[in-house]
């Protein structure tokens, strides 16, 4: 017998298999509860596979649905790139759902910097800024196109994504004025791993943390009293604690003014703390995502520039070119 869908049928079947929910399913597609249900019914038939299966008072994909969930959004992602033409993307138009995944740290200076210049470029994009999930999770996510791009700093990026380098600085730690260690200029690796730290990161996503990943490597561990779930809370608790914050020192800086606090440089087997970004193959052609990753590229440079002192900001001609490049 031979089988045909299209392209709306495959939508609903990512948006169903996604969301595990025909109401929400109808509600994110703007149809009704039965028309999703009908649709769910020939897709049944047409894959030979339940593929939502109620477990309890919700609704769950089944092994065959889990399976087909990444070709799906791979097709329906290629369909885009073939079916929009080379610089179709109108930023000041479009009104895209944009979602980045971004370490915590980027919250201080970067983050704020993209949101400017996409809200300037693109008043009806709506843009989610999102924390780091699980290297699992993250991939899922990109697969199937509910990420846009990811801007990480841990160790080794994965292989699997196109990469490209944003930010470099050196990793530091933070503790309070009055700390026994508060006159020293640097920090040997075996006291550093004696001393109480506080993290930005759950034990959770260890893989996709710069400093905790970076020790994974050398077959070492810190011991890590508290983790917090905002970036910004750490230095509010070294200021109350004899805990140790380590960062890149850019963040550093600009977490401690207003003063309190010194900075050590830490270990040197740390090494430097590198800022990517990263993006899945099956957005890499997408004139939107294009344009996003040269607003993102521009935000770094911006920030680069102004480190180095050459010029405290750019103006908006030459980050609209520095993104360009």
């Amino acid at each position: 017998m031979k089988r045909s869908i299209d392209l709306q049928l495959l939508h609903t079947l990512q948006v169903l298999l996604t969301e595990s929910s025909v109401s929400r399913t109808a509600e994110i597609l703007g149809q009704s509860q039965p028309a999703v249900s009908a649709s769910l019914k020939r897709l049944r038939s047409l894959l030979d596979d339940p593929l939502l299966v109620r477990s309890g008072s919700r609704l769950v994909p089944t092994e065959r649905g889990l399976e087909i969930l990444g070709s799906v959004a791979r097709v329906l992602g290629d369909m885009e790139t073939l079916l929009e033409p080379s610089g179709s993307f109108d930023p000041a138009t479009s009104e895209r759902a944009i979602r980045i995944v971004a370490a915590n740290c980027f919250g201080i200076f970067f983050v704020p910097r993209i949101i400017s210049h996409v809200t300037r470029a693109a008043p009806r994009i709506s843009l989610d800024i999102c924390t780091m999930p699980s290297e699992d999770a993250l991939m899922a996510d990109l697969e199937k196109g509910a990420v846009d791009l990811v801007i990480g700093n841990w160790p080794d990026p994965p292989e699997a994504l196109r990469t490209a380098p944003l930010l470099e600085t050196d990793i530091v730690s933070i503790v309070r004025a009055g700390h026994p260690l508060a006159r020293r200029q640097s920090l040997g690796m075996e006291e550093y791993l004696r001393l109480g730290h506080v993290s930005p990161s759950s034990s959770r996503v260890i893989d996709v943390s710069p400093i905790d990943g970076r020790l994974a490597q050398l077959r070492l561990s810190r011991n890590i009293v508290a983790s917090v779930p905002e970036y910004a809370i750490a230095p509010r608790v070294v200021r109350q604690t004899d805990l140790v914050f380590t960062t890149g020192r850019m963040f550093a800086e600009a977490l401690v003014e207003g003063g309190g606090f010194a900075l050590i440089d830490a270990p040197p087997e740390l090494g430097r703390m590198n800022f990517y970004l990263l993006w899945h193959e099956r957005a890499h052609a997408s004139p939107a995502n294009r344009w996003l990753r040269g607003i993102v590229r521009g935000a770094a440079a911006e920030i680069r520039r102004a480190e180095e002192g050459r010029q405290p900001a750019m103006t908006e001609g030459a980050f609209l070119h520095e993104a360009a490049e």
